[in-house]
């Protein structure tokens, strides 16, 4: 089976149930012009793993453009996965593909895989990644910093527009006279942290308004009443 050429857009595999019109809807484009692009093609008996042409293919970075690789979209992608998957941030993807929808990635689309995540040299602080729920008001309050120092700290962060996995940065805090800043571990809780210095949980909590116990973060920084070890 010959796999045709596709100048001006990309090439799909054909999957069980697919037809010309569900592609066209799929893809935004008209049956004429998917029929055009595939001369030769049958539209009334596609198989099962048959190359066909998607003219005008979707927004993606500009040829030349990519500062890493460029990835074909598969079925089940997500910008969170992609992240996983090649060990770049979800933010460093969406800088590397203006005007791409993370929210309406098609399959056979190209984006481009960054291999040198954009972002601030370094974090006055430590690296958090978002999680569904989350605001720049709630994570001030639970880290003990303000919305204004969290935005100083991740130049052309939207504080509308968080999105689930992605990595920014949480500045230091100031911890109040009498208590010194901790570092949060693998492994820690506040009964095990206030154990080992000899301190009690609520005297942590108190020390850190807006605390959640029950969501420590690896790299977090909390105030502990006490003296370093």
């Amino acid at each position: 089976m010959s796999i045709p050429s596709c100048p001006g857009g990309f090439l799909y595999t054909i999957q069980a149930g697919d037809t010309f019109f569900l592609l066209a809807q799929r893809f935004n484009v008209s049956v004429n012009a998917i029929i055009n692009a595939n001369p030769g093609v049958d539209p009334n008996n596609l198989q099962i793993g048959q190359s066909v042409c998607i003219p005008t293919a979707p927004p993606g970075p500009p040829p030349g453009e990519c500062p890493g690789f460029l990835y074909v979209i598969q079925a089940g992608d997500t910008f969170f996965r992609l992240s996983q998957r090649f060990n770049v941030s979800v933010d460093a993807i969406i800088a590397a593909n203006p005007g791409v929808n993370p929210n309406n990635l098609q399959i056979g689309q190209t984006v481009c895989i960054p291999t040198t995540p954009p972002g601030p040299p370094e974090c006055p602080g430590f690296i958090y990644t978002i999680r569904a729920g989350d605001t720049l008001f709630s994570l001030a309050n639970r880290f003990g910093t303000t919305v204004e120092a969290i935005l100083e700290a991740n130049p052309g962060l939207d504080p509308r527009n968080l999105q689930v996995g992605r990595r920014i940065c949480i500045p230091s805090r100031r911890c109040p006279q009498g208590t010194f800043i901790y570092v949060v571990r693998r492994g820690d809780t506040l009964t095990s942290i206030a154990r080992q210095f000899g301190t009690t949980v609520q005297a942590i909590i108190r020390a850190n308004p807006g605390i959640d116990p029950n969501q420590l973060a690896i790299g977090q920084e909390i105030c502990v009443p006490g003296t370093p070890q």
